[in-house]
This record gives structure tokens, sequence and C-alpha cells, in this order.
């Protein structure tokens, strides 16, 4: 089993990333490989699982090891696969979909490909109570507890604002690209899929 690679990111595709360590490149498997670009030719640790079947060997990667653990959770899940576990992760906010999972937020978890009504129901049967160590807990001023980095973005009591930021990390788009337009869209008072419509236009034009 390899742990982790580290090396320089060389290569970067639509599914994967390729690591150079000591002249050697290895393919690895990942939910958003355009989290990479910012180490595009320089060093970055990636943790990774090595899935193997009868006709294939892969390594998927991961920034962190929760990413990690909460991939190999979801392939115990029946009907869920690597892929599947992938798009699941594509979002880069294991916290969220921890969340969903222990609030039995089927609506949150059907928005991921690959994942309908069944199955949504199978990962919250199969996994609730057993993901809470992959939430990094902190206390905040107050004394209470709360998930860190639950107020990534400032989007005040917004609902739709909020689902529609959710709903982009979903389709695989990064922090860095949904806190370029977060401005604008924080000017606008629309529905969730209005939002998610005029997010897609702005980026497009960047």
């Amino acid at each position: 089993m390899i742990e982790s690679l580290t090396g320089n990111v060389v290569n970067i595709e639509d599914d994967s990333i390729t690591i150079d360590v000591h002249d050697v490149g290895y393919l690895v498997f990942c939910a958003n490989p355009y989290r990479y670009q910012e180490w595009l030719h320089e060093k970055v640790t990636v943790y990774t699982y090595q899935h193997v079947r009868e006709d294939a060997i892969r390594l998927y990667g991961f920034l962190h090891r929760e990413e990690r653990r909460l991939f190999e959770k979801l392939l115990q899940v029946s009907g869920i696969g690597p892929k599947g576990a992938l798009a699941i992760l594509a979002s880069g906010e294991t916290r969220h979909v921890v969340q969903a999972i222990e609030e039995e937020n089927e609506r949150f978890l059907v928005k991921f490909p690959g994942v309908g009504k069944k199955t949504a129901r199978q990962i919250i049967l199969d996994l609730k109570g057993k993901l809470i160590e992959l939430i990094p807990a902190q206390e905040d001023h107050d004394g209470k507890i709360t998930v860190e980095g639950d107020n990534t973005y400032d989007t005040g009591v917004n609902r739709e604002l909020n689902e529609a930021i959710e709903a982009l990390k979903a389709l695989g788009y990064v922090e860095r690209e949904i806190n370029k337009v977060l401005p604008a869209l924080q000017k606008e008072d629309n529905t969730t899929d209005q939002y998610i419509k005029n997010a897609l236009q702005l980026m497009l034009q960047r």
C-alpha cells in the first residue's frame, strides 16, 4: 500500500494528475485534479489509496487524510465505486458531506452525479455515526463547539446562495474560482438555480 507520494506535479488532466517522484511519474486519479493547479511544477504531498481489480491497479489521490478516509468509507457502501466516491468528494468539503450524512440530508447527497434517492439512503444507513472523527471541531469565542471552517463563505442568512455555492462545489469548482464571482452574486437576490446559472456565466467570462 502506497500511503502517500511527495513530488512535483508535472501534468494535470480532467481526471488525474502526474506526480514526478525521483524521475518516476505516478498517474494519480483525483476528485478534482485542478485543485492542484497552484502546485504545477512544484512539490506537493498527495495521500493515496491503491485500488486493485483483476484488470487494473489505480492510485487515487487526496489532499488530506480525512478525504481519503471518507473515500474508503464510501467504497464500503453498496452501489458506490471509486468513480462515484470521487464525484462526492469533488466539492473538497469533507465536513459538509459528513454533516449531510449525520443529518440524514438526502437532498444534499442527491446533488452528486450518480447518487439517486436510493443510493443516498444507503449512504446514510451505512455511514451515519461512523464519520464524526472526520470533522475537526473547535470551540468558538462563546465556548460552543463548531465545525472548523464552517463559515468559509460570508453569505449571511442567504440560504439560496449557500445552496448554490454547495452545488458549484459539487460540480467541481474550487473555492478560489467561487470566491472570484461571489461578490457579484452577493449583490443579487435570486433563486438557487438562478444563482448557479449566473455564477457559471461569470466564470466563463473570466
